[in-house]
């Protein structure tokens, strides 16, 4: 039996996945930060752990507690929405200690595991954003743009010993609470000067219609990047992702 650990269960892209994977029979270990054991249903198949992406000793202990893996999914993140001259240093670190850094230390734990088994997968979930550039988000953009980076360079390393790494891109989704988490991040700190951008961007936001990115999407992707080593390393998961990415 297959046993999948994914990062951010609490909510959106993680939760989905979550379910998706536990209603095809495999182990789950749905990790989150403060974990609650009433989001999922009930199953034999599932764990539920406290897991802190930026924390060392949590990712050991979780990683411990966990035991074999054979597939890792790098979901957690953060988001934050704002001109960079309105973004201070501790945010940026912030951001990338969880976007960016979270996602290369909870890949470097389970490596050893999987090198040594000679199987595996690692998939972390990015960002349509990293395909085009967009007002208000450089900081979050290059959070993303660095796992892109990493994924496919790791990838490379561990081809020898057939673990295989990839990449899923979401566009965005209005339906989770992900874009509400990082305008709250971003406060009330837009630099006056860039004010009638960010009124711009809002406005933007609100009367956008057009194609978006469900849970479902990124949990049917991410299925794809788990069970089918002929999937590309990028994989583009919702219609608006989809059309982006045709268009690079």
């Amino acid at each position: 039996m297959n046993t999948i650990l994914i990062t951010g269960c609490s909510s959106g892209f993680g939760l989905e996945t979550a379910r998706y994977f536990l209603d095809r029979d495999w182990t789950v270990i749905a990790t989150m930060r403060t974990p609650r054991e009433d989001l999922l249903p009930p199953s034999a198949r599932l764990r539920i752990l406290p897991l802190d992406v930026a924390d060392a000793d949590s990712i050991a202990h979780a990683v411990k507690a966990a035991g074999p893996i054979d597939v890792l999914v790098n979901n957690a993140g953060v988001g934050l929405l704002n001109a960079a001259e309105g973004v201070s240093m501790a945010q940026v670190r912030d951001v990338f200690e969880t976007n960016t850094l979270g996602v290369i230390a909870m890949t470097k734990a389970v490596l050893p595991q999987m090198r040594e088994r000679r199987a595996g997968v690692v998939i972390n979930v990015t960002s349509a954003v990293t395909l085009r550039p967009l007002h208000l988000l450089s900081v979050y953009t290059a959070s993303k743009a660095a796992v892109n980076a990493f994924t496919e360079s790791v990838a490379l390393e561990l081809e020898p010993f057939g673990v295989r790494m990839r990449i899923v891109i979401p566009g965005r989704a209005p339906d989770t609470a992900f874009g509400e988490n990082a305008r709250a991040r971003m406060g009330m700190s837009v630099p006056e000067a860039y004010a009638a951008v960010a009124a711009g961007v809002f406005a933007q936001v609100q009367q956008s219609g057009g194609d978006i990115t469900h849970a479902r999407d990124v949990a049917e992707a991410v299925w794809r990047a788990a069970t089918d080593p002929s999937c590309p390393m990028r994989l583009p998961a919702g219609a608006d992702a989809i059309a982006w990415a045709n268009a690079v």
